[in-house]
């Protein structure tokens, strides 16, 4: 892929991406860019991802606002483009109490998908990404209300930071979350594991700091499963954890993303759908 050059001043410059007219699945491939590594700090590259992010979004838009630490940089930026005028009339759908709180603190002006059912974009981050642009989300507990204002999104940009790149979801060894109700959570629990005996998973209750457990936004339960090997048909893993009862949603977020900002050491590049293999492998170092 090609690479534009960021020149590093007292203001940081970074082209604006093409039109995003597109829908979804046709997102037009966007070229690399790099900076100094030596300049920029990982907040920084963060930063430098979450502005590159906002640059899709145009006044008028109705967004969907992610959560996490990098998706906080993106409602900060928001808000400080309306602030200063350069975006007017945008209306934001928070994907948490966090987010809806943050958002709310910046002025920008929010509602819900009973309002808009529709969005123009969503911008978020993610826990895990890998070739196809197939996502792990919900380690910060937001899983449902993010999967269900995302999936409502015509289009959704993700941003990360390069740690967050592996081969095959579930590769990381860190939690693949499914959200389940209060209601009998041991016994999902168990069938959560079993359904995964073969791959050696262990199913975990998500607990708080002080040992009690973690409660989502929606009052349920979080069971993590932490997987040994990469998944090896995520689509299936997906439709096998949804049928059980009592489960509220998973962690997996397929076909989904329709490009992903990759901030790294060496900088900032942007994902579509319309990379190889060999791109992605260059890009994480495998």
């Amino acid at each position: 892929m090609g690479s534009l050059h960021l020149h590093l001043s007292s203001r940081l410059q970074v082209s604006p991406p093409r039109s995003l007219s597109l829908r979804r699945r046709r997102l037009a491939p966007i070229r690399a860019l790099s900076v100094p590594s030596t300049a920029l700090t990982q907040d920084d590259l963060k930063k430098l991802a979450a502005i590159k992010a906002v640059e899709y979004v145009s006044s008028g838009m109705v967004l969907g606002l992610g959560t996490g630490s990098t998706a906080a940089f993106v409602v900060d930026e928001i808000g400080a483009l309306l602030k200063s005028g350069k975006l007017t009339g945008i209306v934001g759908v928070p994907t948490s109490k966090r987010t809806f709180e943050q958002a709310q603190s910046l002025g920008i002006p929010l509602s819900t998908l009973d309002e808009h059912p529709r969005l123009d974009l969503a911008i978020d981050g993610a826990d895990e990404v890998d070739p196809n642009l197939d996502l792990v989300k919900g380690r910060g507990g937001a899983l449902l209300r993010e999967k269900m204002v995302e999936a409502a999104s015509d289009k959704f940009v993700v941003v990360v930071d390069e740690t967050k790149l592996v081969t095959g979801l579930g590769g990381s060894g860190l939690a693949m979350p499914v959200e389940v109700v209060q209601f009998c959570w041991k016994y999902n629990l168990t069938r959560l594991q079993d359904l995964f005996k073969e791959e050696g998973v262990e199913a975990k209750l998500r607990l708080d700091a002080d040992g009690s457990p973690y409660v989502t936004d929606n009052s349920n339960y979080i069971v993590d499963l932490y997987f040994k090997t990469p998944i090896k048909d995520a689509g299936a893993a997906g439709k096998e954890i949804s049928v059980l009862e009592g489960v509220v949603d998973h962690g997996l977020f397929l076909d989904m993303a329709s490009a992903v900002i990759i901030a790294g050491k060496d900088g900032v590049s942007v994902k579509s759908k319309f990379i190889s293999l060999s791109e992605f492998d260059a890009c994480t170092g495998h």
